[in-house]
């Protein structure tokens, strides 16, 4: 997550003190991301060095000073909004280097392994629909971080299941090639209304 575009943003909607961009990060996100005040600070003085935000100057660093986004800070939130994050390489998963290690050591059961972090995972999931049937009701920011999790979990479970197939396939033995596809049948022109 990037910490600078969330603090830009929150500064497009007006001048704000650190505490508050704080509180309305951690509000905004329903909560589930605390934010530490020395790193909002911190971060408001690279957007600051940067020419990104900018300062009313009053006070020292800490509670008493007001940022605000600058034109350069809006233009960077902008691109950045409609940049793709990169995910041309799959990310660093523990989980998936515990089934291909869980694959390897001898004497390891990999679909055994497997069913604990599915149990582990459906169990996660009941707690994230729990709590979008109580405080994400009438929470937007929660709300749109809980249906992401969701949908991630289950992409997750969904991954386990097809690495359980696919380890008792190749455990069962060296899969036969598939038979040629038969030729797809040339469409009569006539019908079609084409001479050629």
């Amino acid at each position: 997550m990037s910490i600078p575009h969330v603090l830009l943003a929150l500064l497009a909607e007006g001048p704000k003190y650190g505490l508050q961009l704080r509180e309305e990060f951690e509000a905004g996100t329903g909560e589930v991301w605390p934010l530490n005040v020395g790193q909002v600070y911190k971060t408001l003085g690279r957007l600051e060095r940067d020419g990104l935000a900018e300062s009313d100057g009053t006070g020292q660093d800490g509670p008493q000073k007001r940022f605000r986004i600058t034109p350069r800070g809006a233009a960077a939130l902008a691109a950045w909004l409609r940049t793709p994050p990169d995910l041309t390489s799959p990310p660093r998963d523990e989980l998936v280097m515990k089934v291909l290690v869980a694959a390897r050591v001898p004497g390891t059961d990999a679909h055994e392994v497997i069913q604990a972090h599915r149990l582990y995972l459906l169990e996660l999931m009941q707690q994230w629909t729990r709590l979008k049937e109580g405080e994400a009701r009438d929470d937007l920011g929660l709300a749109l971080v809980v249906d992401a999790e969701l949908f991630r979990l289950d992409a997750v479970i969904r991954w386990l299941d097809a690495a359980d197939a696919r380890l008792r396939r190749a455990a069962a033995g060296p899969s036969r090639p598939a038979p040629a596809p038969a030729p797809a049948p040339v469409p009569q022109l006539r019908r079609l209304g084409v001479r050629r």
